[in-house]
């Protein structure tokens, strides 16, 4: 990753930012917005930013699909949150609500919540259902993403 360079969507404002991979590491900023391009944290994404996360980011995507009525979800999502402040900057992390969100949920053929989906440049690469510790999170997606 480090030869290549990458497209990353900012997080805040949607513009593609070309990087150099060997310049991950160095707490970039959006070129339109100059907002940070990480943030240590999950962001939330929906039916109008999913695809621009997925599919156009030359950074793998770990998805966290859950709802909040669902109690493993919400014992989870800490441990969620801490995972992205270790893969980061390796891999981008989201959530998706699948109440708020049912297209998506049904477009990955989600059927347990909480479930992980690894996600690069619109491919699955590997999914994992049911709620896992910080520590287990970024060993299981470290093993998953693309060399």
């Amino acid at each position: 990753m480090n030869d290549t360079s990458l497209l990353l969507p900012c997080p805040h404002c949607g513009a593609m930012n070309r990087l150099p991979g060997a310049r991950l590491g160095e707490s970039p900023k959006c070129g339109r917005c100059h907002e940070a391009l990480f943030e240590g944290r999950p962001l939330n994404l929906g039916a109008g930013n999913f695809d621009l996360h997925a599919m156009r980011s030359g950074l793998p995507l770990l998805v966290d699909f859950w709802a909040p009525w669902c109690g493993p979800c919400r014992t989870m999502a800490p441990h969620f949150e801490a995972a992205a402040s270790m893969l980061e900057p390796q891999a981008r992390l989201a959530k998706v609500d699948t109440e708020a969100e049912p297209a998506l949920g049904s477009r990955y053929a989600i059927r347990n919540i909480p479930t992980l989906l690894l996600l690069h440049q619109g491919r699955e690469i590997a999914r994992q259902a049911g709620a896992m510790g910080s520590e287990q999170i970024v060993r299981w997606a470290r093993s998953q993403l693309p060399k």
